[in-house]
């Protein structure tokens, strides 16, 4: 089969997933397009997805993109749109590349769902927005298991608050921390460095600044300019955002990345509950056979995650000793336990967190106490 048709119809597949609630179009603007993931065909009502809607739907979908109204996200998203038409959704593809804005508007009622990171998103739902706590999870085996969780039906009335509903979670990848020195391979080496953390995210600079480090304000449009142009001497992104974001630059010859995943990053989709069931009334049940699809094709998306760590250079890469790892693992759980009581996290969603850890390493010291 020619790789254009395959794309084609992996695309038609998405459509469901992205503009119907399975996914969250927020991977960081990664190059690689959406049929990379590589789905087998798929027709409506077939493989797993819902029959189309029994008439055309009109809904307006507010899409982050930090690269623009150019960005890749966007631009898929469009293509996407064409797809799902097929599933009698009418879809108005609205691109912000100011995520504060898109979300919003979104409050504001100008469109039906927003696309976003899920830290962002805390604000619509604290449980699931408090997916991306520190040291959430170590792989994405543990990744897995936690949305075959979300996935479960009872599990997933947890994502409804009010008239908000996270209809899907998306995983982006691993967070490594890019350092423009080697020399930086420790907390302690740390200190007194420039660090880059997102400015509407309080949290993360009073954490920087725990350690001694300088917090340096940024928002999505400003994150990676702030390390590239020599403004911060440290940044925390997914393997998917090297390329996209030009992290080379920042890194030079004298800089790497460090093979320690400070927690597993994720997008959210979020809709407006109570303008899409009048719409959709049998909503709950296409979207927990949504996710059950997703399910499915999983794997696929993470073996892409993965790919977008091997497209950094080898020799990019610091690896830490296996007993400075469980030390920031136990430096990483207590910051987030001790924000948990501060209300920062929601306490649900770090039990289930623990749970997806605890499954796939039940030995690990935590998996013995009740504090989580």
């Amino acid at each position: 089969m020619k790789q254009s048709v395959l794309m084609a119809r992996s695309r038609r597949a998405l459509s469901a997933l992205l503009l119907c609630g399975g996914l969250a179009g927020t991977a960081l603007a990664s190059d690689k397009p959406a049929g990379g993931l590589a789905l087998p065909a798929a027709q409506p009502g077939k493989a797993g997805l819902p029959q189309p809607l029994p008439r055309p739907v009109q809904m307006s979908f507010c899409i982050f993109d930090p690269l623009g109204p150019n960005g890749k996200i966007i631009q898929t998203a469009r293509e996407l749109a064409a797809f799902a038409r097929e599933w009698n959704l009418i879809a108005e593809i609205k691109g912000y590349s100011d995520e504060r804005v898109a979300a919003e508007d979104f409050k504001s009622g100008q469109c039906d769902a927003v696309a976003l990171s899920t830290l962002r998103a805390k604000q619509f739902n604290a449980i699931l927005g408090s997916l991306d706590a520190p040291g959430n999870l170590r792989s994405y085996e543990e990744m897995k298991s936690l949305l075959e969780m979300l996935a479960n039906p009872v599990v997933a009335s947890l994502a409804i608050n009010g008239r908000y509903q996270v209809a899907g979670v998306m995983p982006i990848g691993a967070i490594f921390v890019f350092v423009n020195d080697r020399k930086i391979n420790s907390l302690a080496k740390a200190a007194g460095k420039r660090v880059v953390v997102l400015e509407w995210e309080p949290t993360l600079g009073k954490m920087i600044s725990g350690i001694g480090a300088q917090p340096v304000p940024a928002d999505f449009s400003t994150y990676a300019g702030k390390f590239n142009n020599g403004q911060a001497d440290i940044i925390a992104a997914p393997a998917m955002g090297f390329k996209p974001m030009e992290l080379a630059k920042g890194v030079g010859t004298k800089g790497g990345v460090i093979r320690f995943p400070l927690l597993q990053a994720s997008g959210a989709l979020v809709i407006r509950r109570d303008r899409v069931l009048p719409k959709i009334p049998d909503l709950d049940a296409r979207l927990n056979q949504l996710r059950r699809f997703g399910l499915e094709h999983i794997d696929k998306l993470i073996a892409m995650l993965r790919e977008a760590e091997s497209d950094i250079p080898r020799n990019l890469w610091i690896d830490l000793p296996k007993a400075d790892q469980d030390k920031y693992y136990e430096m990483l759980g207590e910051a987030r336990r001790y924000l948990t009581k501060q209300g920062v996290y929601d306490p649900v969603m770090m039990s289930m967190l623990k749970r997806a850890r605890c499954k796939h390493v039940p030995a690990a010291a935590e998996c013995g106490t009740f504090d989580e």
